[in-house]
């Protein structure tokens, strides 16, 4: 059993802003005779979108198991030799970014740790909404924690009903039925492959099969594009899927729930070229804008995306009006993280490091600017301004998704009301503040009409959560005269 590591500073990234952010993605591959981990190298370049704090790579080899993690992006963390180095037959991955634990070498992911003598290693997407309560629990019985992340609670958690039941699979059925929350995870031990989801679907995970004999699972159908698997199905919810020498054995972990996938994947998170029941990400955004235009329209001469995820739905917009869609940024995607502390005054710069307008194409002219989300307003607020420097005449604001008002507990970093800044002011004064010309959100209506006919988590814009929010977690994170509702309210 190795885990290693060449530094583990604090990272930051500049320019953050508003943009809300998903905790990571996962990939698994049960491949013998195949380069699992170089295959995981490139299903994880295909998944940094989701995650650019860290990167992790186990590879199980028969015998045991292999863990090279880091802080940064996936191709600062891994080099050729790295790659090489890891041999064997089946792989997990993992890109994060932070909901639940600090900016940490312990908090990157996979979490390795040791059941008796078997050695696993767990990377999930998701948060666990009552991973206090089941840390607690485990500290009394004598179980070591390496960090404060809920991942680790899950790894444990396996560990202490796998000692129990004699059964890994077993003991993960025990743990799913323990967990609360939005989770999706991928675990690899010596000589097999598990993948396992929330029994509401809250997150993503998808089964693929590679060749004659390989499997993958992956967060998105874009890591499955990569590597050259097709697309067989979802996971199910609740479901566990187990692939090892005897081939794939898919097993009820939990009871499945009413479904509540999270529908800012199809607002934000996915990538374009992913696939969700049968439908592409794109095209859901295209027809969002199409939606947008006719719920909100708006008198202009250019209809421009903010990159990257506001372009198809505002091309979308500008195709159901007839004006002219164009371009009207530059988007530097060589700014991301970085282990150089910025300063004050590059903070000060926010946006203008990732985005430049042009303004050969905006002058004169009056422009709807069209974006994925308002979360707390302070990058929108600087992007219109932006468009105003490069001498837009007007900018008209229209979001392809309605007002972000109540936090998410389930694997994005919004978990506090007070920082959305349409929890406490209406559209005009989000107008007002973005210093937007006019403003208007896609209606909840709209967006379901959007997406594959399924059940949805819309927590962030209704406030109803499918799984319910433990007081203790939730303690001073809604505004008051809030009260959440759920299947248990």
């Amino acid at each position: 059993m190795r885990e290693t590591s060449r530094t583990a500073f604090d990272i930051d990234e500049l320019g953050e802003g508003d943009s809300p952010h998903e905790e990571c993605g996962v990939f698994g591959v049960w491949a013998p005779g195949r380069d699992v981990s170089r295959i995981t190298y490139f299903a994880l370049r295909a998944l940094q979108h989701r995650g650019q704090e860290s990167a992790g790579i186990a590879v199980g080899d028969g015998s045991t198991v292999l863990v090279r993690k880091d802080l940064g992006l996936v191709d600062a963390v891994f080099t050729d030799a790295d790659i090489s180095a890891m041999r064997g037959k089946v792989a997990i991955g993992h890109v994060r970014y932070g909901t639940s634990g600090a900016r940490s070498w312990e908090a990157a992911q996979p979490h390795l740790s040791t059941i008796s003598e078997v050695i696993i290693a767990l990377a999930h997407n998701g948060t666990l909404v009552n991973s206090d309560s089941l840390r607690a629990s485990l500290v009394e019985l004598g179980v070591p924690f390496r960090s404060n992340t809920d991942s680790e609670v899950a790894a444990k958690l396996i560990g202490h009903y796998t000692k129990e039941t004699s059964h890994l699979r077993q003991g993960i059925a025990k743990a799913m039925g323990m967990i609360e929350g939005g989770y999706a995870m991928a675990l690899v031990r010596e000589n097999a492959l598990y993948a396992f989801r929330d029994p509401n679907g809250i997150r993503p995970l998808v089964l693929g099969r590679l060749g004659d004999d390989g499997w993958v699972v992956a967060s998105e159908t874009c890591a499955l594009d990569i590597v050259g698997a097709d697309y067989v199905r979802e996971v199910a919810p609740g479901e566990i899927i187990r692939v090892s020498d005897d081939g794939l054995v898919s097993e009820r972990g939990v009871p499945a729930r009413v479904p509540a996938s999270c529908i800012f994947e199809e607002v934000y998170f996915s990538r374009p070229d992913s696939v969700v029941m049968g439908k592409s990400v794109y095209s859901m955004r295209f027809d969002m804008g199409r939606q947008l235009a006719r719920e909100a329209p708006a008198e202009a001469d250019l209809v421009i995306g903010v990159p990257d995820s506001g372009l198809p739905p505002a091309e979308g917009f500008a195709r159901e009006l007839g004006i002219p869609f164009g371009e009207g940024f530059v988007k530097n995607r060589y700014v991301a993280r970085t282990f150089i502390q910025p300063t004050q005054e590059q903070r000060s710069l926010g946006v203008r490091l990732k985005l430049n307008a042009l303004r050969d194409n905006v002058a004169g002219k009056r422009v709807v600017m069209v974006d994925d989300s308002i979360v707390r307003g302070t990058t929108s607020k600087q992007i219109v301004q932006m468009l105003r420097d490069a001498g837009a005449r007007e900018v008209h604001v229209r979001i392809n998704c309605p007002e972000v008002r109540w936090p998410c507990f389930y694997g994005i970093d919004t978990d506090v009301q007070s920082q959305l800044i349409s929890a406490s002011k209406g559209v005009e004064q989000v107008r007002e503040f973005i210093g937007a010309d006019s403003l208007a959100f896609l209606s909840l209506a709209g967006l379901r009409q959007c997406v594959p006919s399924t059940g949805w988590c819309c927590a962030c814009y209704d406030g109803w959560y499918p799984v319910r929010i433990p007081q203790s977690f939730a303690q001073g994170k809604f505004m008051e005269g809030y009260r959440p509702g759920g299947p248990e309210e």
